[in-house]
């Protein structure tokens, strides 16, 4: 895999702290996710809609969704985030340490690089342009949070053509088709 970016081999590799939170301006309102009550339900049932599974493939019991949060939130490497428009939850975000990542295999991850995983819960909310209008603004709040960070990316799957146009029209760009566990991705990055 070659670099996404020419300086990447002359980096000095630093320690980066847990993916920030961002902060984001109305309509749009980011919070991390809880691992009980209406967080947990919310996630669990947003990811066994189909159009959610059938790219994320994790479809999981309501005890195995409680578990993934509580783990997201006692480690450091990934923040699971919701997305709230108008005051409404509509998007399931995870903010992820790209180089703690599988994706780092994949390309030459910087310590402060930033991964993201976003998906439209509710199937009525999609093609409203909710993810065109959100990353831009996504992508400056996390650059905001961490001054260190210089690229985002995204790996959605290459079937999910819906993403990958929204991501696009959102500011990423296509770098390279890269194996990840369980798909063949379409990694897509986003320079500050």
């Amino acid at each position: 895999m070659k670099p996404v970016s020419h300086l990447d081999s002359y980096r000095p590799q630093i320690t980066a702290g847990p993916p920030p939170v961002p902060d984001l301006s109305m309509p749009w309102e980011a919070r991390v996710a809880r691992a009980d009550g209406y967080d947990l339900h919310l996630v669990h049932r947003w990811n066994q809609a189909p159009h959610v599974a059938a790219f994320w493939r994790q479809a999981w019991t309501l005890p195995q969704w409680e578990r993934r949060l509580e783990e997201q939130l006692a480690g450091d490497d990934d923040r699971p985030l919701l997305i709230s428009w108008h005051g409404r939850p509509v998007i399931y975000a995870e903010v992820y340490r790209a180089a703690r990542h599988a994706v780092a295999r994949c390309y030459q991850a910087r310590p402060h690089d930033l991964g993201l995983n976003l998906a439209v819960g509710e199937l009525a909310m999609t093609d409203r342009g909710l993810v065109r209008s959100l990353l831009p603004r996504l992508t400056d709040a996390l650059f905001e949070a961490d001054p260190h960070c210089t690229r985002i990316v995204l790996e959605p799957d290459v079937r999910n053509t819906r993403a990958i146009k929204s991501f696009e029209a959102g500011g990423f760009v296509a770098a390279d088709e890269i194996m990840l566990p369980g798909k063949l991705a379409l990694l897509m990055v986003c320079r500050r």
